[in-house]
């Protein structure tokens, strides 16, 4: 397989997770909610509190956008915010009793979808998509590293 073939397998594959997983639709996991403030969520449950700033950069987000849907969040009684105890300047944000109930029902979702498709292969296949898609999300964060370097 010619190296233009195999991207564009991958690119296609890619694709089509992302309309599988239903990022293509307004509000994604069975939620009310768009991707950004789903993986918000997802996040700050499983990294804990964090500032603004720390979210915007791992999602990857413009810190316009992280304020707006981070508001939205905390007014529709997800997230807190509470001063940081070693930088006053800063505010952590948390997961509220209910964002700590959304965050459940979002791993709820995402297990039974992940559980579906695993159904459909052999442990063996399993192990290589487990592998396989972690080292291609590995490989594309180095490549966007060593892209922001090189553009420095």
């Amino acid at each position: 397989m010619n190296q233009l073939a195999l991207i564009d397998d991958i690119r296609a594959a890619s694709r089509l997770m992302v309309r599988e997983l239903g990022f293509m639709d307004a509000t994604v996991a069975a939620s009310d909610y768009p991707p950004s403030a789903v993986h918000t969520i997802l996040e700050i449950g499983i990294r804990g509190p964090m500032t603004s700033g720390e979210l915007g950069d791992f999602l990857r987000l413009e810190k316009s956008s992280v304020s707006r849907m981070v508001r939205k969040l905390i007014d529709c009684g997800e997230l807190r915010e509470t001063p940081d105890e070693l930088d006053a300047r800063s505010k952590l944000l948390s997961l509220t009793a209910k964002g700590r109930r959304t965050l459940d029902a979002l791993h709820a979702f995402g297990r039974q979808q992940v559980r579906g498709a695993l159904a459909a292969l052999t442990p063996a296949e399993q192990r290589i998509v487990r592998e396989g898609m972690t080292l291609y999300a590995r490989a594309l964060r180095q490549s966007r590293e060593e892209e922001g370097r090189s553009a420095a």
